[in-house]
């Protein structure tokens, strides 16, 4: 579930519970007004933060994770977060119009994996390169190549710096599709698995349609 989804699940409970409680205090217990919205707050604030646990310990749950797994893997995203935001600022920094798609493409795939994992933590341990590696050299290239690419004056030892730079970032973004690959590894064979079971069934049917057309009289 994402995170604006598990924010209108905890809303649409919260606040009918407060609503709920200052009506009933104001109406059913004759209590002051503003007592009465007082009650009603502190019934949204309460049911807001109980429903959260809950959606919570759900979603744990379901990932088949501890609840120190999970907070662990939150960590770990937070510091990605970060880490991607000033990839993204380095990244069209970048004054170097043919390698614009390029960089789109890695961006693409980096948010990618972080919004997969996001979605379901459990997908984290299939991406630890990423979060413990690649990400890390992605980001320590892009700012170098953006501090190197705004100079005013680029010599030959420099451009050719620049040049390494960018034959590295292409080797990192196609590492990175390897690494979406890797995440999405079950999916994909969920997948063919379901597509062997359709295409099993199709050739036995067909099988079942033959066999009754040759029983049939003439």
């Amino acid at each position: 579930m994402n995170s604006f989804l598990m924010f209108l699940v905890r809303t649409g409970i919260s606040f009918p519970v407060g609503a709920l409680t200052w009506l009933i205090s104001y109406v059913a217990f004759d209590q002051y007004f503003i007592l009465s919205v007082v009650y009603g707050v502190v019934a949204t604030g309460v049911s807001y933060v109980i429903s959260d646990g809950v959606i919570k310990h759900q979603l744990i749950a379901r990932q088949g994770l501890s609840r120190k797994e999970y907070k662990f893997i939150q960590t770990q995203l937070k510091e990605a977060n970060e880490k991607i935001g000033r990839l993204n600022r380095h990244v069209f920094s970048i004054r170097h119009f043919p390698s614009f798609k390029q960089r789109i493409d890695l961006m693409r795939v980096t948010k990618k994996i972080y919004r997969l994992t996001k979605e379901e933590p459990r997908r984290f341990y299939k991406a630890e390169k990423f979060y413990y590696s690649h990400l890390d050299s992605l980001v320590e290239i892009a700012e170098k190549y953006a501090l190197l690419s705004a100079q005013p004056k680029k010599n030959r030892a420099l451009q050719a710096t620049l040049n390494d730079t960018r034959r590295t970032l292409e080797q990192l973004s196609r590492t990175l599709e390897d690494d979406l690959h890797e995440i999405l590894s079950d999916d994909i064979d969920d997948l063919h698995f379901e597509l062997d079971v359709v295409k099993h069934t199709s050739y036995k049917e067909k099988d079942t349609e033959l066999l009754d057309e040759s029983r049939r009289p003439k």
